[in-house]
């Protein structure tokens, strides 16, 4: 083979790998847009579990958040469930939820919340390697 074919072939394959590059990063970019920051009282499913955050209020250092679970039963699916802010992430550390239960529950979670800096919360919740966030920061409304 001449040089020049052999260049010609090398540049087409290197405007295939940039085109797929470009393809993935866009694909990668719409997936992540579509995983949202939710509201209070906003509705959201991960896996078989549905949940609803009702209501958030503190009391002392805990942060007490009101829940409506549904759709599965799992006596361990609070561990799911993190309190996030800078610097700091919590498991629940009490409240009513024995757990998700397939029937709608609603319940309260509590969260030691003592030493988080700042006012910036999120509850996070994990499950089936899906993910679900609510702004519970002190400010919000």
């Amino acid at each position: 083979m001449k040089t020049r074919t052999l260049l010609i072939l090398s540049a087409l394959t290197g405007l295939a790998i940039l085109i797929a590059g470009v393809a993935m990063f866009i694909r990668f970019n719409q997936a992540e847009s579509t995983v949202g920051l939710l509201a209070v009282g906003q509705r959201g499913q991960a896996g078989d579990a549905d949940v609803v955050v009702d209501a958030v209020s503190t009391d002392g250092t805990d942060l007490i958040v009101a829940v409506r679970l549904a759709g599965v039963d799992d006596p361990d699916g609070l561990a799911g469930f993190r309190l996030v802010a800078p610097g700091s992430a919590v498991g629940v550390t009490g409240g009513t939820c024995d757990g998700l239960t397939v029937a709608s529950q609603e319940c309260t979670l509590v969260f030691d919340a003592n030493g988080f800096d700042g006012s910036s919360r999120q509850l996070i919740f994990l499950r089936s390697d899906q993910q679900l966030r609510w702004d519970v920061s002190r400010d919000s409304p």
